[in-house]
């Protein structure tokens, strides 16, 4: 009669896993985590927002040194800037001919769109012949600027504190493509938190 070897284990079973093997079953659910939050991170700064911090008083009052804002980036995708709509932008290339970096972001407000005839007269900025109604600038502006004609694909753009503000009355007039986002709301200081206009 013959008897059934008892089973033997599998060596394989038994054999100590490489090292590797251990540290990634350890640590590789956290690792995935993590790649995957950065990569979210990273798309949702690229595509959709990102903070921004002021450093300069050219937006007076209505954003002050030292305020940090939410700058969207999805809403230019499906309609163009509008009259009053805060942007945030890369130095054209005329300003980057004085020296400012193409990271050295400006914001400003659109004033002009294309087709457009922009001019100030008498500390008055006049669109198309008709005076523009503004409650959010710092002062009159001090200077006079005859009519220019806002090319396709390019925008007007001034600053709130008019009298301290390098905007396309001095250099010109901004590339829409330069455009990373519309400034739409302050978290910071909380005692100004909320949206802007």
């Amino acid at each position: 009669m013959k008897t059934t070897p008892p089973e033997q284990s599998n060596p394989k079973s038994t054999a100590p896993q490489p090292l590797l093997v251990q540290w990634w079953q350890k640590w590789g659910e956290n690792i995935t985590i993590l790649v995957l939050a950065v990569g979210l991170a990273i798309f949702i700064r690229t595509f959709v927002a990102e903070p921004r911090y002021i450093p300069s008083e050219s937006m007076l009052p209505t954003l002050a040194v030292g305020d940090r804002l939410v700058v969207e980036k999805l809403s230019y995708y499906t309609h163009p800037p509008q009259r009053g709509d805060i942007v945030v932008f890369v130095p054209p290339p005329q300003l980057q001919e004085q020296g400012y970096l193409e990271d050295q972001a400006f914001i400003k407000r659109v004033i002009g769109l294309p087709g457009e005839k922009i001019a100030v007269k008498n500390g008055r900025v006049y669109v198309n012949g008709e005076l523009l109604i503004e409650s959010y600038t710092a002062e009159a502006p001090s200077y006079a600027m005859s009519p220019m004609l806002v090319p396709p694909d390019r925008l007007f753009v001034m600053g709130d504190n008019r009298n301290n503000s390098n905007d396309s009355h001095v250099w010109g007039f901004l590339p829409q493509a330069n455009i990373i986002g519309h400034a739409c709301f302050r978290f910071w200081p909380i005692e100004r938190l909320g949206g802007m206009r």
